[in-house]
């Protein structure tokens, strides 16, 4: 039985229930979705020490406007989307304190694209597939599978009534550019490294040339099942078109018209364009942040490297729960 609820009053351009995502079900047809920013999403709930990988709301260019029924804890990662609590603007990355009827605001993001809100205890909506994330394409998960609307109210699992001071923790600004270096590195040019993909043998030496030297601009029609890239055409030996094969998140397929598309969370789970090249795992995080009109370069990098940079966020995220604790 929930234990209070957030009301939101008003939600945002589009704010969803995300997770770490469901895996396993893909031969289904069941995507895997979750967060796009998984880092963001882990550091928001390790300041409230919560399950790193707890259900959070995911608001992308603009955040939501949200009443707490109950006293408990909450925290904002992610996207400055310049929070207020009872309209005192309060920090970014802290582990804040919400009192019955309180009401919190997220406005338009300064920089980075997507926020995360996390609550102490968790929200309280059902388990599909192994997950609470919210699958807009196939009505499932999250709240009524579908994005967020005013009048919706979550409930709450277990919220912190009784807080005590472990739970008024914020990272300093050396600290969020130590553990969440991906947002501050949205400004400008943003390199994104890849590794060459399974069609990559149709892609003719030049084209790889063309993908990996010249500038890409993110298109405004991204959105959560993949970022479209404009710029010089990629050509490939007979085409684009494939047999439809498996699809992984940060895979780069590459249209009929040469451009290239960065599979996201929504992902389908099989496509048929080919795939040059995919943004290895550790990268994921950054581009989730950039906003349309970004320019991007693309980077080629080994298995080791992808490895090691993989690595450094997971010790990363390590470290930060040390600290908060």
């Amino acid at each position: 039985m929930s234990q209070g609820t957030i009301e939101i009053i008003a939600a945002g351009a589009f704010t969803t229930v995300q997770d770490a995502g469901r895996s396993g079900a893909g031969d289904m047809g069941i995507l895997q979705c979750g967060s796009m920013d998984p880092v963001s999403m882990r550091a928001a709930n390790l300041l409230l020490g919560n399950p790193a990988d707890e259900a959070v709301l995911e608001c992308t260019l603009t955040g939501p406007e949200i009443r707490f029924t109950v006293p408990c804890a909450f925290s904002v990662s992610g996207a400055d989307m310049q929070p207020e609590l009872d309209g005192q603007r309060i920090p970014m990355n802290a582990a804040v304190t919400a009192k019955a009827g309180s009401v919190l605001k997220l406005k338009s993001a300064v920089c980075g694209l997507r926020s995360y809100i996390a609550v102490k205890g968790g929200l309280d909506l059902p388990m599909v597939f192994g997950s609470r994330s919210t699958d807009v394409k196939c009505g499932i998960g999250g709240y009524c599978g579908r994005k967020l609307a005013s009048g919706d109210a979550i409930g709450l699992r277990a919220p912190e009534t009784a807080l005590t001071d472990r739970y008024k923790r914020y990272l300093t600004k050396k600290e969020e550019a130590r553990f969440l270096p991906h947002l501050s590195e949205t400004d400008g040019e943003v390199l994104l490294r890849v590794m060459w993909g399974p069609q990559a043998d149709r892609f003719p030496e030049e084209a790889k040339r063309v993908f990996t030297t010249n500038r890409y601009i993110l298109s405004a029609e991204s959105d959560r099942m993949g970022s479209r890239f404009a710029g010089p055409v990629i050509p490939a030996d007979g085409g684009t078109d494939i047999v439809s094969d498996g699809i992984v998140s940060g895979a780069v397929q590459v249209t009929s018209a040469g451009m290239p598309i960065v599979m996201t969370a929504d992902h389908q789970t099989t496509g048929g364009y080919a795939k040059i090249a995919a943004v290895i795992t550790a990268d994921l995080p950054l581009l989730a942040q950039l906003r349309p009109g970004t320019a991007v370069r693309f980077v080629p990098v080994g298995l080791k490297a992808a490895k090691k940079a993989a690595r450094a966020v997971g010790k990363r995220m390590k470290q930060l729960k040390r600290a908060v604790n």
